[in-house]
């Protein structure tokens, strides 16, 4: 692994255009082609950005959904699709590493996805949030251990986690146990208010600090108009505001631009890779510091599939 590098990287928050896969997946590829312009080799989008986080599901009651949850459907990124197409040319023509978070449709389930793209427009990984978290339990499926995969690209080696999957130590240690230099963190934003922007704040910096590698996070916006699409109730409105912390993260745990709270923007960093070793020498949580004799963790890194085929011995002779 080569920890000479520098990268620099963008972390872009943004708001969706509401109810429209093809209008955010515009909003996309001009925000790609901006943090090209600024130089930017790596460039991290919100959860499930495209075509838009299912607020609905956080102020509407299970019963009211339905309505909702079916425009999210026909809204919804099938991998791969035109879309995925679009932001792999993008990637490509840029020469820059595209996260993005979707919501991916399978058939009839719906999964919180990210993707991540290479710099020649390759699809490295799609993974999937492995437990939706409370109200996204009635909107999205379970992921399997296959997407706890650190990927190799042209900025390094990468791996994704999609909000409150950074409460699962597990979760994130597997992906610290591949040695992964940059970590990107997906949250919705606009949500719960200042409190959830402070958890996240802990949150991501913890990780750095724990895994000794940069953390990219991009939360998503909502203006008051968007909002009041969603709902509009009052009350409710409130749990659609706040909660945004779009940030770039050392391994030392201090933020490396001004984070972004309020409205659109990307926050713009360079990453160098010798403050990996740095932290690493004095704490390195899968290597020196770590106790494989007494501390374990087992990952089914197999991709889940509820029909499986036996082998067939065709020596045997079934009866008529």
């Amino acid at each position: 692994m080569d920890y000479s590098r520098k990268v620099r990287a963008a972390a872009v928050q943004i708001s969706p255009v509401l109810f429209s896969r093809d209008g955010t997946t515009e909003k996309v590829l001009q925000a790609i082609a901006n943090a090209a312009k600024e130089g930017a080799q790596i460039v991290v989008f919100p959860e499930t950005f495209v075509p838009y986080y299912p607020y609905f599901s956080f102020v509407q009651p299970p019963v009211m959904m339905g309505k909702e949850h079916m425009r999210l459907y026909d809204e919804a990124v099938v991998v791969p699709s035109p879309v995925t197409d679009a932001v792999s040319q993008a990637a490509r023509s840029h020469g820059i590493v595209v996260v993005l978070g979707v919501n991916e449709r399978d058939g009839g389930s719906l999964y919180n996805a990210q993707l991540i793209f290479d710099a020649d427009g390759s699809l490295l990984l799609k993974r999937r949030k492995i437990t939706p978290t409370y109200h996204e339990r009635m909107v999205w499926g379970q992921g399997d251990g296959a997407g706890l995969k650190v990927v190799d690209t042209a900025v390094g080696k990468v791996g994704a986690l999609a909000c409150w999957e950074h409460y699962n130590p597990l979760a994130r240690f597997a992906l610290m146990s591949q040695h992964e230099q940059i970590h990107c963190a997906q949250f919705p934003g606009s949500l719960v208010g200042q409190i959830f922007a402070d958890q996240i704040e802990v949150t991501i910096r913890h990780h750095a600090l724990e895994s000794g590698c940069f953390v990219i996070n991009a939360t998503g916006w909502l203006s008051a108009d968007q909002v009041a699409q969603i709902t509009t109730d009052e009350k409710l409105q409130k749990a659609l505001s706040g909660g945004c912390n779009t940030a770039i993260i050392g391994p030392e745990g201090n933020h490396l631009c001004p984070p972004i709270t309020e409205g659109e923007g990307m926050a713009i960093a360079d990453l160098d890779f010798s403050l990996i070793t740095k932290r690493k020498r004095m704490m390195d949580s899968v290597g020196h510091y770590a106790r494989p004799d007494l501390l374990q963790a087992h990952l089914n890194a197999e991709p889940y599939s509820g029909f499986q085929i036996a082998n067939f011995d065709e020596s045997v002779t079934l009866n008529e």
